[in-house]
């Protein structure tokens, strides 16, 4: 079960990244202008939601790293997706509700070159929604549960670093057993040994 606790968060936490990156990408927003004005405006996720992008890649490095961290840092990684997560919802939920001018300005500004609050709500007759928004309220959502469920189950994740305690283990293992072999008397492998070291053992 600790092992698939483990599965679920990394898997939860770099699934919703890679679903919040490919939405940065997609249109967010439909944006149609008064009449005689520049015609109609698609916005992306990246212009529309502008912390969309580093958080989400931020998040798929997180998930990765969360592999192979220690405990310590399993706590500070699971609370930074949870920050993540929560903020990627929150944000991609109210461009979804409201569809705010806000969130369409640096794209009115480039085609019309307009700018200011006011005469850009005055220039945008409607703003229209994708279903892009709503799934990175999904992808948010994916993350915010990855770090829960990690700051819940990591005190009992296995250490990655056991792997490389075991072979120190052997290495620290392997002067003992080389004192071992250079007390028994020296026999035809030895020589064998010795000769594909560059040794001569007839020269002893």
């Amino acid at each position: 079960m600790t092992a698939r606790a483990r599965s679920y968060a990394v898997l939860a936490i770099i699934a919703g990244g890679a679903l919040a990156i490919i939405s940065s990408t997609q249109t967010w927003l439909d944006v149609a202008l008064d009449a005689g004005a520049t015609a109609s405006l698609t916005v992306a996720g990246a212009k529309a939601f502008t912390l969309l992008a580093p958080l989400s890649l931020a998040a798929l490095a997180l998930g990765l790293a969360l592999t192979v961290v220690g405990r310590v840092l399993r706590y500070a990684f699971g609370a930074v997706a949870v920050v993540i997560g929560g903020t990627l919802l929150v944000g991609a939920a109210r461009i979804a509700i409201e569809h705010p001018v806000d969130a369409v300005a640096a794209a009115v500004t480039t085609a019309t070159g307009l700018s200011g609050t006011e005469a850009i709500a005055g220039l945008v007759a409607t703003i229209t929604a994708t279903p892009w928004p709503w799934l990175t309220v999904v992808a948010g959502a994916l993350i915010g549960a990855g770090g829960i469920l990690t700051l819940a189950t990591s005190h009992r994740w296995r250490g990655s670093g056991r792997r490389y305690r075991t072979d120190a283990a052997s290495a620290s293992a392997t002067p003992a057993a080389s004192g071992a072999a250079a007390s028994r008397p020296h026999d035809a492998i030895d020589s064998w040994d010795d000769l594909s070291h560059g040794d001569d053992p007839t020269a002893r």
